[in-house]
């Protein structure tokens, strides 16, 4: 028989940490790894530290200006579905 449990996996990014730990210690999981290295010319590039590939995967990340919170939110989606997760779901807080 298959397993087709998935497993659960949630990620904050650079604006949410704290509440993406509050979020994990509620449900009892740990926070994913991931990390966003900032290069000299300030362009960034989240990756994930784990593998994700068949989870369920969450991501929460503040939406408001500045623009580089919606733009990191967009490349840890496009990161998640290239790493072939098997859901991909964003909580963006206001």
């Amino acid at each position: 028989m298959a397993n087709n449990h998935k497993s659960l996996k949630i990620f904050g990014c650079r604006a949410t940490q704290h509440l993406t730990e509050s979020i994990c210690d509620s449900l009892g999981v740990d926070v994913g790894k991931s990390s966003c290295p900032v290069f000299a010319d300030g362009e960034f590039e989240p990756c994930y530290e784990e593998t994700i590939r068949g989870s369920h995967v969450f991501i929460v990340q503040s939406t408001p200006p500045p623009a580089d919170n919606l733009l990191e939110l967009l490349l840890m989606i496009d990161a998640a579905k290239r790493a072939s997760a098997y859901k991909v779901k964003a909580h963006t807080r206001l």
